[in-house]
């Protein structure tokens, strides 16, 4: 099975060097789509109101192949 490499940019870049061996590349993007709800839960409650999570799919290539991304903009509204 290929293996594909998960990088996650959420402020910092964190650069997957394990990586994940998987059926193909639609098993890829699914998972880098459920990554990102996991990532912006534990992320968006520890600071500001702007933030982006992206997720980088690499094959065993080191090539791109999918990015997914997830903005998060709250803005508090007072009278």
């Amino acid at each position: 099975m290929p293996r594909y490499f998960f990088d996650v940019h959420d402020g910092g870049p964190d650069v997957d060097d394990t990586g994940t061996e998987l059926a193909g590349p639609d098993e890829a993007y699914a998972k880098a789509k459920s990554l990102l709800p996991n990532i912006a839960r534990e992320d968006i409650p520890k600071g500001g109101d702007q933030s982006t999570f992206t997720v980088l799919v690499r094959d065993e290539d080191d090539y791109p192949v999918y990015s997914a991304t997830l903005t998060y903009s709250g803005v508090r509204l007072q009278r």
